[in-house]
């Protein structure tokens, strides 16, 4: 099959984490050769089990370690690179700062560096987070607004997020960054994230557990939503219109903790499992969601999946994924 993506050569970090599979797999799909950095084997991945895990060429490594991406990116004679590699966890961001600082914002200039020094790279998309503009009074954010961060995971998001600017303003280099809502759907093994854990605590017949108050509110945006998203950002990168720019990415449709988690309740039938309220979360931001109006309006793009049918999609994948694993 022709097209944009058919036989190019592509880098991604992360590639057997959540976003970083969907993203393989579908670069795949389009006829891409597809190279993957991978620091830890995930046999449980998204990718192995879904059989991509054959197709992509794995190159071990970290990102704290210059050489191996330069070398990877150099002997691949990579076209477009997906930096998407992170430690994504806000918990463990909050006990582990240093580690967290070191894969996210060391990680972030070795990337781009790699890339300023090897000139088949003709594209690189850089996965921020609407973390990276910390607390705002004003909803939704937009893309001018500056980057606060204040909290461990937040702050390394807001530095990588300038790092990408700098290179690119610096070095010329063709960058785009990309500051997505909450991913969900099939394949996120992180089961201390609200939807993997409530279907999974679900399926075992208990109460799911709401570290916050219940109150906090999010975009909560379906990964193939974000795949697509992530795509479509790229091809834009052939003229420079759009490179160095930074792109929300969510729904504008904000729900509270409370009600994602009893929707999921509700669509599994299991409204009779009322969730438990901890209240305990700390380090963690209170109301925050993403006005994507730039995307629609630059790149042309907006979410197709309703929150019902990705969320039944989710739980159908999960239902699987845990009856086959268990």
């Amino acid at each position: 099959m022709g097209g944009f993506w058919n036989n190019r050569n592509v880098f991604v970090t992360g590639c057997t984490g959540f976003l970083g599979s969907w993203l393989s797999q579908e670069l795949i799909h389009r006829g891409a050769h597809v190279v993957g950095l991978v620091r830890d084997w995930v046999p449980e991945s998204h990718l192995f089990q879904n059989g991509g895990g054959d197709r992509v060429t794995l190159v071990r490594g970290s990102l704290e370690d210059l050489p191996v991406i330069e070398r990877a990116i150099n002997e691949y004679e990579i076209d477009t690179v997906f930096h998407l590699a992170a430690q994504a966890i806000v918990g463990v961001a909050n006990q582990s700062p240093v580690a967290t600082f070191e894969a996210n914002i060391m990680g972030t200039w070795n990337v781009l560096e790699a890339c300023r020094r090897i000139s088949s790279v003709k594209r690189i998309v850089m996965a921020s987070s609407d973390k990276a503009y910390g607390d705002q009074k004003t909803l939704p954010y937009t893309e001018e607004f500056p980057l606060q961060g204040r909290h461990p995971y937040d702050v390394s998001k807001s530095c990588a997020d300038l790092i990408a600017a700098t290179y690119h303003h610096s070095y010329q280099l063709p960058v785009c960054v990309t500051r997505c809502g909450n991913l969900f759907g099939g394949g996120d093994l992180n089961f201390n994230r609200i939807i993997p854990g409530t279907i999974r605590m679900a399926l075992n017949d208990e109460r799911p557990v709401i570290r916050s108050d219940g109150t906090p509110l999010r975009d909560y945006i379906y990964v193939k939503d974000a795949v697509d998203a992530y795509l479509l950002l790229a091809e834009k990168m052939i003229g420079n219109s759009v490179q160095g720019e930074a792109f929300n990415f969510g729904t504008a449709k904000p729900m509270s903790v409370l009600e994602i988690t009893n929707k999921v309740l509700e669509l599994m039938g299991r409204s009779d499992l009322a969730p438990l309220v901890l209240n305990e979360a700390k380090g963690e931001i209170l109301h925050q969601y993403l006005s994507s109006d730039k995307a629609r309006r630059l790149l042309g793009w907006e979410p197709v999946s309703s929150l019902d049918d990705g969320l039944r999609a989710t739980i159908d994948w999960y239902r699987n994924f845990l009856s086959a694993n268990h």
